[in-house]
Parts: structure tokens; C-alpha cells; sequence
């Protein structure tokens, strides 16, 4: 079973396969956790093959690279490291030394993949020179954007570089369905993977909700697997034959990160699925691009 993700070619750079679930780093790095439990839960992750680690300048102000830098120490060729950089941080100049600020508190030289977090009032042009200027001196390999919607992906594939994104990071999970109506449909098109942030329903009464359902915590049951399991393997699942979606849920329990691990390799199968659209059904409409 193909448990990966790739990410296309790009100019000078070879297509790369990634693992279908990474580690994020949301809330790291801000004391809700010991420290040392937070970088062991990154190590251990690697040791499972959760190779991509995904975080940004924005986390706990720069303390969740800091973790993530500490968590790599001595295995940084290890992984596909991914940070963002603030809309406001995104033009010319300055977004050259975001760059460098969080190349810094990382203790590495390179990003693998930078984003713009999310847009703003930078025009587009400007943010992606700074970006091949990045490129072109070795700190970042590829870049993309974060919390982008149909019309602003449309925009940057028309902007000088814009068909180098490599990804769009967007909020999505088996409650929040609302790019299945055009985005995903449009990225697919262009052969333009995703990556999934909050694939566990992170966030308040939602994730209890979701937790907290009676039909997904039988179907869990019936499959041998917990919740957070069953909403993993169905935010990777294979459409058309294909995964291009890359899900990147937080966790610093030990058994959380081994949980997340396992589920890659779940499968569901089509029965399976027609309950869960049925419980959770697409969008019959265009909806706003959900942000957290």
C-alpha cells in the first residue's frame, strides 16, 4: 500500500515523496507542554517516519522552531522541514530575514519548504522574488502558501513563478469539508498537492463534537482503532486512486505519535466511506475557506 505524497518537480529540483502524515507544531514551545516531552515526541515521530515536521515563525513567536531545532540536532538530513513566514514579513527584504530569523532558532542552514502563512496586503510578485532570492541562495529548496482559497490560488498561478507553488496548507478535516466543493478539485487539476492542518478537528467544541460522536466512535471501534485514527486515515485516503494529501496533526503524548504512525497504513474501505459522507456530507455549495 502507497502511504506517500509527492510533491511535483520544480525548477532544478526533482519531484520528492513524502510520508501522508507529518508532525505539527502548533502550541509548541508556549509551556503547555515540559519542553524536553515536546522534542522527544518530534524524535520519536522521525523514528516512525514522520519525516515532515511543519511549523512557523508565527508558533509561540519563533519557540516552536526553537523546539523543532532542538528536536534535529544532529538529524536535521533526516527531515522534510517545513516553516511560514507572516504576510507582513512577506515582501522583498523582509521576508529574506524572517527567513534567516527562523533558518536561526531551526540551527539549520535550509528549509526543505517555505510558506506565506497566509495572504496579505504584499502583493504576490513581491513575496515570490523573495522567495526564488531564497532559493537561488540555498536557504529554502521549494516554496508555497498556507490558508489560500480558489481565487487566490487562481491569482498566483497567473503571477511570474506563482506555477513553482509546491503546496497549499489549508484547514481540513472530516467536520470542514468546504475545499472539496473547488479548491481541491482546481489543485488536483494542477496536479498541486494539499496539506491538512487541524486533521484531528483541533480546536475547542468541534474536536469534542467530533470526539465525542457516537457513529465514529463505533466505526472506530468496529475497526480496532481510535477516533483520532479514523479521522487521520480518512483526511489521506485515496481519491482516484491517488493520495495528495498531506495531513500534519500535533502530538506529544508517546502513544499519540504512535497512533498517529499506525494510521497511515488504515485503510477504509468504501462502505466505510459512504457512512462517513453520509454523517458528514460535502458541501453542496461554495463555502468560506475555514481559517483557524
Amino acid at each position: 500500500m502507497d502511504t506517500t505524497v509527492t510533491l511535483r518537480a520544480t525548477a532544478g529540483l526533482p519531484a520528492v515523496t513524502l510520508p501522508a502524515i507529518g508532525q505539527g507544531t502548533w502550541y509548541m514551545g508556549e509551556g503547555l507542554n515540559p519542553r524536553h516531552a515536546e522534542i522527544k515526541a518530534l524524535q520519536q515521530g522521525l523514528d516512525l517516519g514522520l519525516s515532515l515536521i511543519d511549523t512557523a515563525e508565527m508558533y509561540a513567536d519563533g519557540g516552536a522552531e526553537e523546539v523543532v531545532g532542538a528536536a534535529l540536532k544532529g538529524r536535521r538530513d533526516e527531515a522534510f522541514l517545513v516553516s511560514k513566514v507572516y504576510p507582513w514579513n512577506a515582501g522583498r527584504h523582509s521576508a529574506i530575514a524572517a527567513c534567516e530569523a527562523s533558518l536561526k532558532r531551526l540551527g539549520t542552514d535550509y528549509l526543505d519548504l517555505y510558506l506565506l502563512h497566509w495572504p496579505g496586503s504584499i502583493p504576490l510578485d513581491e513575496t515570490l522574488e523573495a522567495f526564488e532570492r531564497l532559493q537561488a541562495d540555498g536557504k529554502i529548496k521549494r516554496f508555497g502558501v498556507s490558508n489560500c482559497d480558489l481565487d487566490e490560488m487562481q491569482e498566483l498561478a497567473y503571477t511570474n513563478g506563482g506555477d513553482q507553488c509546491a503546496i497549499n496548507q489549508v484547514l481540513y478535516h472530516l467536520g470542514s469539508r468546504g475545499i472539496e466543493y473547488s479548491l481541491l478539485p482546481w489543485q488536483r487539476e494542477q496536479g498541486l498537492p494539499t496539506m491538512a492542518y487541524c486533521p484531528l478537528a483541533q480546536g475547542g467544541r468541534l474536536r469534542r463534537e467530533m470526539f465525542g460522536n457516537p457513529e465514529l466512535q463505533a466505526i472506530a471501534g468496529d475497526l480496532g482503532v481510535t477516533v483520532a485514527q479514523l479521522l487521520l486515515a480518512w483526511s489521506i485516503r485515496q481519491v482516484n486512486g491517488r493520495r495528495d494529501i498531506i495531513a500534519i496533526p500535533k502530538a506529544v503524548q508517546p502513544e499519540h505519535v504512535q497512533q498517529n504512525a499506525e494510521a497511515i497504513r488504515l485503510q477504509l474501505s468504501d462502505d466505510i466511506l459512504h457512512q462517513l459522507d453520509a454523517a458528514f456530507p460535502a458541501p453542496a455549495r461554495k463555502t468560506p475557506l475555514d481559517i483557524v
